[in-house]
């Protein structure tokens, strides 16, 4: 009887080499609606708590349950859930180009190789991803902080684009897009970079391990957002100057124009204003984020290894 045999075996984190792209899409996809929508009302309040001279109560947020009660005592605890539908309309394909071109980058720079760390390949395919994902989210994340302000009153996502571009045209969907990347590309080689090191860590045997995901996607996660918050203030400050009554803040058109009047105003605490939000925000959520595409990856994986029997 002829020898069969067994089928090659591939590291689970590597996924095989005839995995299509359309699996890793998926599993993006999946993973950054899992992230964006389960943590919503935290990241909510992070835009309250961020815009400059924000109209009404919203000047009087303390911190994170001052704000969750004051919002529901005055507007309803269904406010702090507006414009949701515009980040999952937009995580879907922005996520899913995202993990596929990280996959992909980081595979040609051979982060895959072996059970080696090899942080500036991760580091690389981080930015590069950010890269592509944000050129694909940055106007669903104009619509959603526009919709998330102390009283809002755009009707739906539509009518938020709508009307952003009648008054404003496209130029006001990536005004922020320059202050985007460059708060996002350090966050997410700080986040891919640490995700990476925590896990060979925590899982040097490389298995499927939900908890060791979670617990190394949520630190890294924390870590990333402490550390880019000034930039998230800058960035909130450029994609929320429509509705400001502000004459300076509506004309305000660059990342170094925006840094200026935060600190003219406020100092440099004015850069960390809703950091606490934003940790507990990214902490969660990007321990979602990476167990969700985890798992979906790990789907994918046991699928080809049986076809492969």
């Amino acid at each position: 009887m002829a020898n069969i045999e067994p089928p090659e075996e591939y590291e689970y984190e590597a996924l095989p080499p005839n995995t299509s792209l359309l699996s890793n899409l998926l599993a993006g996809a999946f993973a950054g609606i899992m992230e964006h929508t389960v943590m919503y009302p935290v990241d909510a309040i992070k835009t309250r708590m961020q815009i400059v001279h924000p109209v009404g109560s919203a000047t009087a947020y303390t911190g994170i349950a001052n704000a969750v009660s004051q919002i529901s005592a005055t507007e309803g605890a269904r406010t702090l859930w507006r414009g949701i539908s515009s980040v999952v309309v937009g995580a879907g394909p922005a996520h899913a180009v995202y993990f596929a071109t990280y996959e992909f980058v980081k595979h040609n720079l051979g982060g895959n190789v072996g059970n080696d760390h090899h942080p500036i390949a991760v580091a690389t395919a981080g930015a590069c991803a950010t890269i592509a994902s944000d050129a694909l989210m940055n106007p669903f994340d104009v619509i959603k902080q526009r919709m998330q302000m102390h009283n809002s009153t755009y009707g739906s996502v539509f009518d938020c684009a709508r009307t952003v571009y009648r008054h404003e045209g496209l130029r006001a969907f990536y005004v922020s897009y320059p202050t985007t990347l460059a708060m996002t590309i350090p966050f997410t080689a700080i986040q891919f970079t640490a995700y990476e090191s925590l896990s060979k860590v925590l899982n040097p045997q490389k298995k499927y391990d939900p908890l060791t995901h979670c617990v190394s996607g949520g630190l890294a996660g924390a870590v990333a957002a402490g550390l880019t918050t000034p930039l998230d203030v800058i960035k909130t400050l450029l994609q929320t100057r429509g509705n400001s009554q502000d004459p300076r803040i509506r004309t305000c058109s660059s990342l170094f124009d925006a840094a200026k009047i935060i600190n003219e105003r406020e100092g440099m605490r004015g850069f960390m204003r809703g950091w606490k939000p934003r940790i507990v925000n990214a902490m969660p959520s990007t321990a979602i984020c990476w167990t969700s595409y985890e798992m979906a990856k790990y789907y994918f994986y046991t699928r080809e290894k049986e076809r492969a029997i």
